[in-house]
């Protein structure tokens, strides 16, 4: 029995496989896969980091059964090719090689996929019924031939991935796909036996099952991933998917429930939990299904902490949990709680960034873990030769990243921080309540700081007169960004005019009525945390959208948060002056206007700080700038400068 997590940590046995602890890698994108539309190495190595921390299983995404209708972009691995197989060979025995077992994800985008490309761009669509998009878009119903030769095509993906070494296979009918649009009431509105009653929805993704199960045998595990509920109009419920639920039982060895349907946007924030919902937000959907099937039960929805996890576990909600950004942020989250060093877990943030380097870059990254997305790299790391004196300009994010990453790899390291704590601008989210995880973040590297030789000198400003009394031969420069004080009447009304040292406290220094000036995403996220204290809040931009220095999926987040506040926006209003009274405006039609406030928050913008870059500047014989000081940007920016600004030491 694991010492520290007994439930989280105890085996269980899943059809013929053991699991050696209830922790499971979820599907998640993977990163831009070969020309050929095979894996590449950067792929098997970014699967094999996530499956060397110590999770029972790795699920790979996404493997699609059916090729000329099943796809829905260009990162599938196709699983009705034998040119996939020996990528999918070398992936299961490296994700072995750690001592995890590889699993792999069965999927078919049905009425959103169509396989449309440069040559095939009329490609038909085909889900469960005949409709047209208001787009133009016609979905054909599928007929009867095809859906039975989808059903062959689920088993023969699977007896070749279990031909490449996997160990079992995750079955996708949730989330909107293919299977989804069959067993939902919303989407399957046909009248012959593949529609109509529960029985007939059922009867196409029994039948992939049961196709499935003739290849694999019975000790090959089948996990089928569903949606415990829809939240979209007119989606079905936990009711039904209860009745879902008890379909499967018995067909299939472990029911992973998870929650939505991907095209509805304010769903979608739920399927892929938003920094705004709670932690472990899809659980009661678990709980509740486990409750009507004898079939194990898995859960996931933003689980990044050990003692929640114990909990599910311990009471009966779920029988396995699965994370999926986690295990980004920290592959070796499962290691760490079950070794009792849970205080040492990098927590994911929920900040999108990965999903917004995936929506636009195509690439893979992580806000909290340089690492990913560049996982071959750091198989050929080596020390420096000559260790170098490297004194590090500021304790925020990036200072601390450089200075902890400088250090492993033998520098002597001294950090001067000119405050009295560690932390730089995350400090300011220490008591707004949905931005606890990046806060402790902060905290977290202070943390481990403290636990390696570098010397942290708070309280003390780097001077070039103290860098040449050390003798340094580098110093990394990473003294943050200052505000943008908007150059209009009265900005300096002193009591009126706030920044973030407002929102640096229990309560906001600031009154009932706040104008925000500036709606970019600091902006924006300051507005909804306001407004969830009560707040009369008005944001004010000049510019013709709100945080558009965001992800598209944080920016959904925003949105559906949002709609559900009492925040007024004003777009393309642009400030004239600060008065007594509050914010005088200028809107798009050209008239003042003139918002009333106790307080007005300052959100223009950050600029680098200029000023104490260039007094460092020839201090030391080399000199680097990482993170706001370089270049304004996101946490994400800031852990990777720094991280990787000392791998050029």
């Amino acid at each position: 029995m694991n010492p520290h997590y007994p439930h989280l940590g105890s085996p269980i046995k899943i059809a013929g496989l053991t699991l050696k602890n209830r922790m499971v890698g979820a599907p998640i994108s993977i990163p831009e896969i070969g020309p050929d539309e095979n894996l590449t190495r950067d792929n098997l190595a970014f699967y094999g980091l996530r499956s060397k921390g110590g999770v029972a299983a790795i699920t790979i995404s996404e493997g699609i059964v059916h090729s000329a209708t099943g796809k829905t972009h260009t990162k599938h691995i196709l699983l009705d090719t034998r040119m996939s197989l020996p990528s999918l060979t070398e992936l299961a025995s490296m994700v072995h090689r750690h001592n995890c077992l590889a699993s792999i994800e069965l999927s078919h985008g049905g009425k959103y996929a169509g396989n449309r490309s440069q040559a095939n761009e009329k490609a038909k669509r085909f889900g469960p019924i005949d409709e047209i998009w208001p787009d133009g878009t016609h979905v054909y119903e599928m007929p009867e031939e095809l859906i039975l030769e989808i059903a062959d095509s689920f088993g023969n993906a699977a007896a070749m991935v279990k031909e490449a070494g996997f160990d079992m296979i995750l079955v996708h009918g949730g989330h909107g796909w293919l299977l989804c649009q069959f067993m939902s009431p919303n989407t399957n509105k046909r009248t012959d036996k593949w529609g109509g009653s529960l029985e007939n929805r059922m009867r196409f993704p029994l039948l992939c099952i049961e196709k499935i199960r003739e290849v694999v045998g019975p000790n090959f595990p089948i996990e089928f991933r569903m949606s415990g509920a829809e939240y979209t109009e007119g989606g079905y419920d936990i009711s039904y998917g209860v009745k879902i639920a008890q379909a499967l039982d018995g067909k299939v060895d472990l029911i992973h429930v998870s929650a939505g349907v991907h095209e509805n946007r304010d769903a979608f924030v739920i399927t892929h939990p938003s920094v705004f919902i709670e932690h472990g937000c899809n659980v009661h959907l678990a709980a509740e299904i486990k409750k009507n099937v004898k079939t194990p039960v898995a859960t996931l929805g933003g689980l990044n902490d050990p003692d929640m996890m114990e909990d599910i576990i311990a009471s009966g909600k779920a029988d396995i949990v699965e994370m999926c950004r986690q295990l980004m942020a920290d592959p070796f989250f499962p290691e760490k709680a079950l070794t009792g060093r849970k205080a040492d877990i990098t927590k994911c943030c929920r900040c999108f960034s990965c999903f917004g380097a995936y929506m636009t870059t195509r690439t893979t990254v992580c806000a909290l873990n340089p690492m990913i997305g560049r996982e071959r790299e750091h198989e050929c790391a080596f020390s420096p030769a000559t260790p170098k004196k490297v004194l590090i300009a500021g304790g925020g994010p990036a200072g601390m990243s450089a200075a902890l990453q400088a250090a492993a790899r033998g520098h002597q390291v001294i950090l001067f921080e000119k405050n009295s704590h560690l932390g730089g601008q995350l400090l300011c989210e220490e008591y707004i309540p949905f931005k606890q995880d990046l806060f402790n973040y902060s905290q977290l590297l202070a943390k481990r700081l403290a636990e390696t030789n570098v010397e942290v000198r708070l309280n003390t400003e780097l001077t070039p007169q103290l860098a040449q009394e050390l003798n340094a031969d580098m110093i990394m420069c990473a003294v943050g960004a200052v505000p943008v004080v908007p150059p209009i009447p009265g900005i300096d009304i002193s009591g009126k005019v706030v920044g973030l040292d407002a929102i640096h406290q229990p309560q906001p220094a600031v009154g009932d009525k706040v104008v925000i000036l500036g709606g970019g995403l600091v902006g924006t996220e300051t507005a909804i945390y306001f407004d969830s204290l009560g707040k009369d809040v008005t944001v004010v931009e000049m510019k013709n959208d709100y945080a558009p220095d965001t992800s598209e999926m944080h920016k959904i987040a925003l949105e559906v948060t949002l709609k559900k506040g009492h925040v007024k926006m004003h777009l393309n209003t642009k400030a004239k002056e600060v008065t007594e009274e509050g914010l005088l405006c200028i809107d798009n039609n050209g008239n003042e206007v003139l918002y009333s406030a106790d307080s007005i928050f300052i959100a223009a913008g950050m600029k680098p700080n200029s000023a104490s870059v260039e007094a460092l500047r020839y201090a030391a014989p080399r000199f680097f700038q990482v993170g706001d000081c370089f270049k304004v940007g996101k946490v994400l920016e800031a852990v990777h400068g720094g991280y990787y600004g000392a791998l050029d030491i």
